[in-house]
């Protein structure tokens, strides 16, 4: 989705090529896709969850977001091969992806209340919550990736920290967070935090410092779940909560 710099042009932050370190970032984008889908497809393995009895729009979230990962991995892909014109060309197409994704995740959940299939250990308000706050951070992250493409260290480390951000529901099928209560929110916060720690490590020794981007993601991940937790405890938002899941 960058408009990338010529590659022999300095980048933000210690005068490094752009593609000296991409295939840090082609790696690092194929292990948080793999992660995400292994959540999802061992909780279903485990039958914590009916596939077949799911409704048509879950399926299609579903699908939405393996194109949104398949795009995510490829663009970096992309930009490792030195395939520049097409990156640019695929970036509109996947910003439309995420548009979707965020869409139907909204969609989805508001159902999911509605008809009584969340999680049996989250309440309704908090699961809402829990949706909608990831979902709109998730495509502000994206979007403004895109208002920084043509700065492609920033580009590039918002693109990974919006999707550092969708990792909660993946962890969320991975932990027993039955059996870890209250702490289980804290606990996916701090794994997502590691995720940006290995972000931080790589930006020391490419870069000679934490790039402005990954201390970004810091405190967006940090916000992302104090206000996840804020809001299902607000008056008016649970009111709405019950409310939908009343069916009015």
């Amino acid at each position: 989705m960058a408009t990338v710099p010529n590659d022999r042009a300095p980048s933000a932050g210690g005068g490094k090529n752009y593609l000296a370190d991409q295939r840090y970032f082609t790696k690092f984008s194929i292990i948080l896709a793999l992660i995400i889908i292994f959540g999802f497809v061992q909780f279903a393995a485990r039958g914590m969850v009916d596939v077949s009895a799911a409704p048509v729009w879950v399926h299609l979230h579903g699908v939405m977001m393996l194109a949104w990962l398949g795009l995510f991995v490829s663009q970096n892909i992309l930009i490792e091969s030195r395939a520049v014109q097409y990156h640019r060309q695929l970036g509109w197409f996947s910003l439309l992806v995420a548009s979707a994704v965020v869409a139907l995740t909204c969609f989805t959940g508001y159902m999911a209340v509605s008809l009584g299939r969340q999680p049996p250990f989250f309440a309704g308000p908090y699961f809402l919550a829990l949706v909608y706050v990831e979902a709109i951070v998730f495509l502000s992250m994206i979007v403004w990736a895109v208002s920084k493409r043509k700065e492609t260290q920033w580009h590039r480390r918002l693109m990974f920290g919006a999707t550092i951000v969708i990792l909660e529901p993946a962890f969320g099928r991975l932990l027993p967070l039955p059996l870890l209560g209250d702490w289980g929110e804290w606990l996916i916060m701090f794994v997502q935090l590691g995720f940006v720690a290995l972000m931080a490590r790589h930006d020391r020794r490419v870069l000679g410092q934490v790039h402005p981007a990954t201390v970004a993601m810091v405190v967006i991940v940090i916000a992302v779940h104090v206000a996840v937790t804020a809001l299902a405890m607000f008056p008016p938002f649970q009111q709405i909560a019950e409310s939908i899941a009343a069916g009015g």
